[in-house]
């Protein structure tokens, strides 16, 4: 199924981390999907993490928390969702985040568990996925059979920011808008590459400088890996599955175990709609991390050591492990 090979782009402050294998995979509809995997850097193994990014995101921006879940014995294997990062597109102009339905994804996630993650990399498999991400492996725990055994997500899209009535404006205009054939247009308002235009004391997703610019000088060693706006498809695509998820047959459904952390200055999800659906799983654990924005993984350490903290206590055998110089600094 796994196709080329495939260079990642690292630079000063965000090297590739050692010991990847990475490619495409052909999915359905022509599409190609970049992935990559790691092994662990831990003496033990206790199996593999498969990381999920939010929309408008890439495999690069990852590498840190890649590090540090090797670190932890895990390995990871990980994807560019269709229409972002490295994988193709899906329209003529590749600035534009598009989807026409959710369920593209669900199909691409079973040829990458499938085909890259079960021959490759040892059992057993947790799931660790951001924002859109949270929302689309959400989808698939409906099936008979779960890849994962515990699933742990960050500020997952499980509903949009903002007030009911916005909240319902935004959905139906969306869907008149696609049903009117304008579905592969930028949202009012949308930019092909937003990420240009935002400064560091301007941007709505963490109060990390270091952290931030580092992915801002990924994007600019490799533009083609960002995109801009979604299209309106993309967000009636969004506001059909939100529906779904959020409906009570589908939460009464689900049965896998779920750690779900988010973020209490969250300009993107709704927290409070988080904590709901948390609250009405059978098996589900969340905390709210006070003071933190959106992208929690890419946040301030005080932030982030609380998001660790929950992993590792959630997460079976996952606990910070020194590299084997640390240990030898500390035996001195």
């Amino acid at each position: 199924m796994a196709s080329e090979t495939v260079e990642l782009i690292g630079t000063t402050r965000n090297p590739v981390p050692n010991g990847v294998v990475a490619g495409y995979f052909n999915a359905r509809g022509g599409i190609r999907i970049r992935y990559a995997r790691w092994d662990t850097t831990a003496e033990r193994r206790i199996g593999t993490v498969c990381l999920f990014q939010g929309r408008a995101e890439f495999i690069e921006k990852y590498f840190e928390t890649i590090t540090d879940l090797r670190r932890r014995g895990f390995a990871v294997a990980t994807m560019d969702w269709r229409g972002q990062g490295g994988s193709s597109r899906l329209l003529k102009n590749p600035s534009k985040g598009h989807a026409e339905n959710f369920s593209q994804f669900d199909e691409d996630i079973r040829q990458f568990m499938s085909g890259i993650v079960l021959p490759d990399c040892p059992p057993p498999y947790y799931c660790l996925a951001h924002s859109t991400g949270g929302h689309l492996v959400l989808r698939l725990t409906q099936t008979k059979v779960s890849w994962w055994d515990r699933m742990v997500l960050t500020a997952p899209k499980i509903q949009f920011a903002g007030t009911d009535l916005q909240k319902t404006m935004i959905c139906a205009a969306a869907e008149a808008g696609t049903l009117f054939g304008f579905g592969d247009s930028f949202i009012p308002g949308g930019k092909p590459h937003s990420w240009e235009d935002i400064s560091f004391e301007g941007n709505p997703v963490t109060s990390d400088r270091l952290r931030y610019e580092r992915a801002q000088e990924v994007l600019r060693a490799a533009p083609h890996l960002a995109i801009g706006s979604p299209t309106i498809g993309w967000v009636a695509a969004a506001c059909s599955s939100i529906s779904i998820i959020n409906s009570l047959d589908f939460m009464e459904s689900v049965k896998v175990p779920i750690l779900i952390v988010a973020a209490a200055n969250d300009a993107f999800v709704c927290t409070a709609a988080i904590e709901r659906f948390a609250s009405r799983l059978k098996n589900c654990a969340h905390i709210v991390i006070a003071g933190a924005k959106h992208e929690i993984l890419q946040e301030r350490d005080q932030f982030r050591e609380q998001f660790w903290a929950a992993f590792d206590a959630f997460v079976p055998g996952s606990v910070l492990i020194p590299r084997r110089s640390e240990q030898a600094e500390v035996a001195r």
